[in-house]
């Protein structure tokens, strides 16, 4: 990442993500009463008095606990120290010095980063005196603020500012942003870990793990991924709780962010109903689609149609699946798994294709003269010539005297021809047909 990169550390429930949320403008990382609520690193980009930088919430620092979830959270943490330029020490004001904050300050010195001590919960800063007692951690002057309210954010923000490193904007790529999607425990942590090459997400064997959705980037051959790695989506109706409904609502929203979705499913359950409703949304918000079969290491008895003939079963239930690549693998011992990184480039550049005016029409014209469109006595429809739109998905416009009077048989008859032409693959291919002189 070019853009300099500010960590939040702290205990759990001391407001870590509320103060991420604040500074976000936001709520891009769940909020809850519950301690333990944020379990990974989430990222967010944030923009201060004309300063960008990447800001990475983390979950609730317990440095001696020996409980398995503690321990991996701690992995996280250390993650997020050594990418970060700034830390961010947040402990709460109401509470007052905890053991566990002398503890974590004994760690963040031996981080060497620069580190700004934000002391939490003071809704009335004009009065309060809480934050002197925190001088003994030896980080300088607190700054006092209320996340939840909003006092003394700006003053934090400010200060936050002075202490990062030069950024050169110029230095930024072009970002793809890749949803990372499917139901509970089907591996996608794993899979967006082997990509990555490191333990950035906690995987358990907990079904719903991963509660968020977590942003982590990654440069391959120029381009920067931004792989967000999404709560297990569940059917709306099993979901029991806010904390679990708001996770669904996340993932849905990491899909309309995506230029690319990768929906993750299990090779010994299949594509279940809710794949395909999860598949159907991409496809629908114009997302480039990748279907990725994890553990297909797990699979004993197959040959070399067991992919294929699982393919045309599925496309028999949603047909547009026919236009999207699937990439069996394992995540575990890593087979084939890097192979979607260059898929992804694929169908983010199939996406964003655009095809010069010339050869649509080009096209066009032969597959009139190959299948003309249906014809009604006294209503003849003529489609006169098109052009390509938009991008992101591709989008081609054909004017018609009738544009009404297409039939979809005969759209989905062009939208194949146009397809044989230029895959467009894993992406939405989008026709609209409209009137000689009408506004697109």
């Amino acid at each position: 990442m070019s853009k300099p990169t500010v960590a939040i550390v702290g205990r759990p429930n001391v407001g870590k993500s509320t103060l991420f949320n604040r500074i976000m403008g936001g709520r891009p990382a769940i909020v809850s009463e519950q301690p333990g609520t944020t379990r990974d690193r989430h990222f967010g980009d944030a923009d201060w008095q004309g300063r960008r930088f990447w800001v990475v919430d983390t979950g609730g620092l317990l440095p001696d606990s020996e409980d398995s979830m503690d321990r991996a959270i701690r992995r996280q943490v250390e993650f997020a120290l050594d990418e970060s330029d700034v830390v961010v020490f947040i402990v709460d004001g109401r509470e007052g010095l905890n053991p566990v904050d002398r503890a974590i300050a004994d760690r963040l010195r031996k981080a060497g980063r620069p580190v700004l001590l934000a002391v939490n919960k003071l809704d009335n800063l004009e009065q309060s005196t809480e934050q002197y007692g925190f001088y003994s951690l030896g980080f300088g002057d607190p700054v006092g603020v209320s996340a939840a309210i909003g006092k003394g954010s700006g003053d934090l923000l400010d200060a936050i500012v002075e202490r990062l490193p030069p950024y050169n904007p110029a230095e930024d790529e072009e970002t793809i942003n890749v949803a990372v999607v499917g139901r509970p425990n089907v591996g996608k942590s794993s899979v967006v870990n082997r990509l990555l090459g490191e333990e950035r997400h906690v995987v358990a064997a907990e079904a719903g793990t991963t509660r968020d959705a977590i942003d982590s980037v990654l440069r391959f051959q120029g381009k920067t991924l931004n792989f967000i790695d999404t709560a297990g989506l569940r059917r709306k109706a099993k979901v029991e709780d806010d904390l679990e409904f708001y996770s669904t609502l996340r993932t849905e929203r990491a899909i309309e962010r995506a230029q690319v979705a990768v929906l993750v499913v299990d090779a010994a359950v299949g594509l279940h109903n809710q794949d395909l409703r999860i598949a159907t949304q991409a496809w629908e918000e114009g997302a480039g689609l990748i279907i990725l079969v994890n553990k297909w290491d797990l699979i004993e008895e197959k040959d070399a149609n067991t992919a294929r003939q699982g393919q045309e079963a599925l496309v028999a239930k949603a047909p547009f699946l026919r236009h999207v690549p699937f990439l069996y693998v394992s995540a575990v011992t890593g087979q084939r798994v890097r192979k979607v990184l260059d898929l992804i480039l694929e169908v983010a550049a199939d996406r964003e294709r655009r095809v010069p005016t010339a050869e649509v029409n080009k096209v066009l014209a032969a597959l009139i003269e190959r299948n003309a469109p249906p014809q009604k006595p006294g209503e003849e429809v003529k489609l006169l010539y098109a052009s390509q739109i938009a991008t992101a998905p591709p989008t081609l416009a054909i004017v018609s005297n009738r544009p009404d009077e297409v039939p979809e048989a005969y759209q989905r008859y062009l939208a194949n021809g146009f397809r044989e032409a230029w895959p467009f693959t894993g992406s939405p291919l989008r026709l609209k047909f409209t009137s000689r002189g009408s506004r697109r």
